[in-house]
């Protein structure tokens, strides 16, 4: 039995732990909030994410960071990507040399690269294994209801992928390696943003035929940025990215896809950006991707419309039917 520290306490947070903790782990969840704490130990709940379903009892947690991470075998994390910095504060209490697992999906500003590269920045002065991501296509929702469920788990150590994949691996949750880290990490973050399209289209009162081609669309943007930054071409037909990307294109579960479907009944996204209070990665990614690619020839016109539809305040009725109007070409 491993001691498990895990850094978040959000949905996707709580369904790791409790995959972990049906594999007979010891985990410990770091939560900034009291009442959670109090909640997740006393009534082993954490409703605000997983209504009312029952965590296991191996799993506690607290607000004290030194008492989560103390001596950790592993350290979990999962939090918003935009409060990755907030690692920083972590460090003076790892002492164990722990393997890190990364559950965070979105892009440094800097390199326009993963989130993986910004931990591998963030923890370098200190002693740890390795980092490694897990990605794929996964609702935590369906994760706690033991869905089938495949995953990846990469990095550029095959060890440390193989340690991570058994630590995880059960009869309802399998673990696939990859150690095309660039690829993965960019297929994970960019498909949140094809995700906001999909939902605006569906939102506008589009069908099948739009979101099929939308998807298709988008999986060939993914693959020309992906491999501009030198990722693997076969990496974008798996579970990180074609995977990925149809689930967060195709359920209303997704909250990505949420997002773009408000903004498609409002043929704006003046709402949505005033009112939302939820994590919507795709609002980020686009910004960093498309600030990525100012000073290159990367055609980009689905993600660069999401971009015109969020921050310069096209109408998305509109945005579309240029897209329609682009000239024609060859696939």
């Amino acid at each position: 039995m491993s001691k498990i520290a895990v850094f978040g306490s959000g949905s996707w947070a709580s369904a790791l732990a409790f995959v972990l903790a049906c594999n007979n782990h010891d985990i410990k969840m770091y939560t900034r909030h009291k009442e959670v704490e109090n909640e997740i130990n006393i009534d082993h709940t954490n409703k605000k994410y997983l209504h009312d379903f029952i965590l296991p009892s191996n799993i506690s947690a607290s607000t004290s960071l030194k008492e989560v991470i103390n001596d950790c075998d592993y350290l979990l994390i999962s939090i918003p990507s935009k409060e990755i910095d907030s690692l920083s504060g972590i460090k003076k209490y790892i002492n164990s040399n722990p393997l890190v697992v990364n559950a965070t999906k979105g892009f440094d500003p800097k390199s326009g690269l993963g989130i993986h590269y910004k931990e591998e920045e963030i923890l370098k002065d200190i002693k740890i294994k390795g980092i490694v991501s897990l990605i794929g296509p996964t609702f935590a929702s369906e994760v706690i209801k033991k869905q089938y469920t495949c995953i990846t788990s990469v990095s550029e150590n095959k060890k440390n992928n193989k340690i991570v994949q058994e630590l995880f691996s059960n009869s309802f949750f399998r673990v696939y390696t990859n150690n095309d880290l660039i690829g993965c990490e960019i297929s994970a973050g960019m498909k949140n943003i094809i995700a906001i399209a999909s939902g605006i289209c569906k939102g506008l009162g589009f069908e099948n035929n739009t979101r099929a081609a939308l998807i298709t669309r988008g999986l060939s943007e993914i693959i020309r940025y992906g491999i501009y930054h030198k990722a693997k071409l076969k990496t974008f037909f798996s579970l990180a990215c074609i995977g990925d990307l149809y689930l967060t294109c195709s359920s209303d579960e997704s909250r990505n896809f949420q997002a773009g479907y408000q903004i498609g009944i409002d043929d704006s996204s003046t709402n949505l950006l005033k009112n939302n209070n939820k994590t919507i990665e795709g609002i980020e990614a686009v910004k960093i991707i498309v600030n990525n690619i100012k000073n290159t020839d990367i055609s980009l016109p689905i993600t660069e419309s999401v971009y015109q539809i969020l921050f310069e305040n096209k109408k998305p009725s509109a945005v579309l039917q240029n897209l329609m109007k682009r000239d024609l070409k060859g696939e």
